[in-house]
């Protein structure tokens, strides 16, 4: 890479900046045409999701719609290990769901990085979390 040049931990990092502080041209930016999100479980947002429009407006779009909008969000990363095109992410994730539950969750993802933008990323969390948060409060 050449001196100035964007490395691989600064792409990722400049992805958890966008996605704290909802800069959506950025998160977008962040993405490879061809880039794929991987996520686990049988939730709204799981599966394998394609190119930014599919990251964003799908992904992310479906997690985010499980959160209450009025209530604060927060994405702190906690750990950062770069890899060579790799960059393996540490963060806490925070939010109220839209019955009103707490949602804290502790993730982690893999992130391949390739010509300044990611092309690939899985990503593992608890999910049963997630499924006991999204529960209704009422009995």
């Amino acid at each position: 890479m050449n001196a100035g040049s964007t490395t691989e931990q600064q792409v990722v990092l400049r992805y958890f900046d966008a996605l704290a502080n909802g800069k959506q041209d950025v998160i977008r930016d962040s993405f490879a045409a061809d880039a794929t999100f991987t996520y686990p479980a049988d939730l709204p947002m799981s599966g394998t999701w394609t190119g930014p429009d599919g990251i964003v407006d799908g992904f992310l779009a479906a997690a985010f719609a499980l959160l209450d909008p009025e209530k604060p969000v927060s994405v702190d990363v906690t750990g950062v290990y770069p890899a060579g095109q790799h960059v393996i992410v540490e963060w806490t994730s925070r939010g109220t769901v839209r019955n009103g539950n707490p949602y804290l969750n502790h993730n982690i993802a893999v992130f391949t990085v390739r010509e300044g933008r990611i092309v690939s990323a899985r990503e593992y969390a608890d999910t049963q979390h997630w499924e006991h948060a999204l529960r209704s409060t009422e009995s």
